[in-house]
């Protein structure tokens, strides 16, 4: 648990991941002391590799501190919103609602949802110099620590530590923010997934190069430019700027489908004829300018057609063929020729994004009673155009920055326009970000958007915190949806958790504790809570945010079971040899066959462990094939 987490992370180093992946896939290049060995490693690589030491990279103030925080493990833990997921539309959803740093949420998420994910949507801070960005972490190394850990001189750590605490909203320090959080958001992909990132000009070419080391230049697909308002010209010193952009990444431009939205109502109108094969419209062959090689047409009177045809030779004479091709004689006498051009699956997504989609900013939000709590909320048709792209039925979107929550109002959308209650899946992330604390020093249009947010949440009855404007945004959207389609039966509850690092208090029992002793300690599952423990380790174990344990009783003693984990995590006094004689019972009457059995360290005294670990090993001579791992967590 958190003390485990904590001295893993004490040795965690830039690159760490890099060497980890080299280690499973190049073992023969690495001695038995650890150390690696290059040359080893070329001579692995097939004959004809290129290797080049030309290229200088893309590095800043900071990078490898970001690489190293991507080594690093969260030691906060998953605090369920138990009140609201046990309400009937909460109860059974599979969308998730996160309050808490979204890079302690992105290393919850990979443990459970790595290579999952279909499409991630985010909209992080442009970093524009009145958008609030500044970096600031949680990390107390010391320059002296930080010199040994990253192999650098004090003086470059202290800048490091220096640009990270002082809150800083250097290009240096917004990469430095963002390079964990890509990394984690690749790994969290699916293989044929996609990424789209809004940003402006502030970072745009930083941010380009960064996702092209993180998601490989090969995977770039496009830099999207989005209108997003007309005029301004006035209040600009050189150039009316009307636009910002989205950049799209593949996991694996390889694996990675075609991409299609749906054509619009008005365009498959021309698609007025239907065969056995589907939907069509004569199209013309003859066109002013084509790629494909001049070549004759015979007319059905013999006559020889020359022109410029928009198909090649051979596909002309298979669609002749195939009775895919007419011949239309004008009031002049002269031929024309036509074939049937068949509906597509879709229309590709144009790199540029017009401006009459796109130029309300406040319209999704005002018809939902709360216009003006953003300063520049994406729309939900910007949103569910670009993600509709890529979602099929049960897949997952996800979106780290979270905010106004576009994103899941725009998946909810999606689903109900779908025939069949198409089930899709949203994982929001939002910073708990206190607005009381941010009014103290706001100033101007900040400071009035903040007192319209916090009077917003008074009358809701909500914690003055701007994740709670999504929360409340994603029920007011899913009622409106539901409204609008009375027959839609799909997902528009959502599960509500909350990300806490443990108290000082806590902390220091921790550092306390000697797991050798028999000595019971003040440390309990209550100082953490239960249900926290529990769905902290079943996203660590792999079960996600929306699949629960089931409950099952050792004799007096309450365990939790799920998968190919049984969870002991209350107080050991109920357990007794009844319980292990109830355990070892399930194991050999029943279908249950956990191969780990967790154990709450700060619950268990050591003469029980050892008791229920020497009975495990009798069950293992009973049964040859069966493995029990016993898992201490602290």
């Amino acid at each position: 648990m958190i003390k485990n987490i904590m001295e893993r992370n004490a040795g965690a180093a830039a690159g760490q991941r890099e060497m980890d992946v080299l280690r499973k896939y190049f073992p023969q290049c690495f001695s038995a002391d650890g150390e690696f060995d290059i040359e080893a490693f070329k001579a692995a690589l097939p004959g004809g590799t290129t290797l080049t030491d030309e290229t200088s990279g893309f590095n800043w103030l900071g990078k490898n501190y970001a690489r190293m925080l991507t080594n690093m493990d969260t030691t906060t833990l998953i605090r369920p919103d138990e009140e609201h997921n046990a309400k009937p539309g909460n109860r059974d959803s599979k969308n998730v609602y996160i309050s808490g740093d979204n890079l302690d949420a992105l290393q919850h998420l990979v443990k459970s949802y790595g290579g999952k994910v279909k499409v991630i949507y985010i909209d992080p801070p442009y970093n524009t110099g009145t958008d609030g960005f500044v970096y600031n972490d949680k990390f107390n190394f010391t320059a002296d620590e930080l010199a040994v850990r990253l192999d650098i001189s004090p003086e470059r750590a202290a800048r490091i530590l220096n640009m990270t605490r002082r809150g800083s909203a250097s290009h240096a320090a917004w990469l430095t923010f963002m390079l964990p959080r890509l990394s984690f958001a690749r790994d969290l992909l699916t293989d044929d997934g996609v990424i789209f990132i809004s940003i402006d000009d502030n970072e745009q070419a930083n941010l380009k190069n960064l996702c092209d080391e993180v998601f490989g230049e090969d995977n770039f697909l496009a830099n999207l430019t989005r209108r997003t308002k007309v005029g301004g010209g006035s209040a600009s010193n050189y150039f009316a700027v009307e636009h910002d952009y989205v950049l799209v990444y593949a996991k694996d431009v390889e694996k990675l489908p075609n991409l299609f939205v749906p054509f619009d109502k008005d365009y498959l109108k021309r698609y007025a004829f239907e065969d056995e094969i589907g939907k069509y419209f004569w199209d013309t062959m003859e066109r002013s300018s084509t790629a494909t090689k001049p070549y004759l047409i015979e007319a059905p009177d013999g006559t020889m057609l020359e022109g410029k045809w928009f198909r090649s030779k051979d596909r002309f004479l298979k669609d002749k063929k195939n009775g895919e091709i007419r011949f239309l004689k004008k009031e002049n006498g002269s031929w024309a020729v036509q074939f049937k051009q068949r509906i597509a699956q879709g229309k590709k997504i144009r790199s540029i994004l017009g401006e009459n989609e796109f130029k309300s900013h406040q319209d999704d939000l005002e018809k939902l009673g709360m216009a003006n709590l953003f300063s520049y909320p994406k729309t939900v048709f910007l949103v569910k155009y670009l993600i509709q792209s890529v979602l099929k039925p049960n897949d997952i979107c996800l979106d780290a920055f979270s905010g106004s929550a576009t994103t899941a109002h725009s998946v909810m959308q999606l689903a109900s326009e779908f025939s069949g209650d198409l089930p899709l899946k949203y994982v929001m992330i939002q910073l708990p970000e206190n607005l009381d604390e941010s009014l103290k020093t706001a100033s101007g249009e900040r400071k009035e958007l903040l007192i319209r947010d916090i009077e917003f949440l008074e009358k809701c009855g909500y914690p003055h915190t701007l994740d709670y404007l999504g929360f409340e945004r994603i029920k007011r959207a899913a009622k409106k949806i539901k409204e609008a389609n009375p027959l839609f039966s799909g997902d528009l509850g959502f599960k509500h958790y909350t990300l806490e690092e443990p108290k000082q208090d806590a902390l220091l029992l921790m550092e306390q504790f000697d797991p050798i002793s028999n000595n019971i300690t003040p440390l309990s599952v209550d100082n953490f809570g239960l249900e926290t423990v529990l769905r902290t380790w079943l996203v660590a174990d792999g079960y996600g945010l929306t699949e629960d344990a089931e409950e099952v009783m050792l004799g007096n003693y309450k365990a939790y079971w799920k998968g190919d984990h049984l969870y002991l995590i209350n107080p050991d006094h109920n357990f007794d040899a009844s319980s292990i004689a109830a355990l070892m019972d399930k194991y050999n009457g029943e279908q249950f066959s956990p191969h780990n059995i967790v154990i709450f360290g700060y619950s268990f005294a050591f003469t029980h462990r050892e008791e229920l670990q020497k009975n495990l090993r009798t069950l293992k001579e009973g049964n040859k094939t069966l493995t029990v791992n016993l898992d201490v967590r602290y």
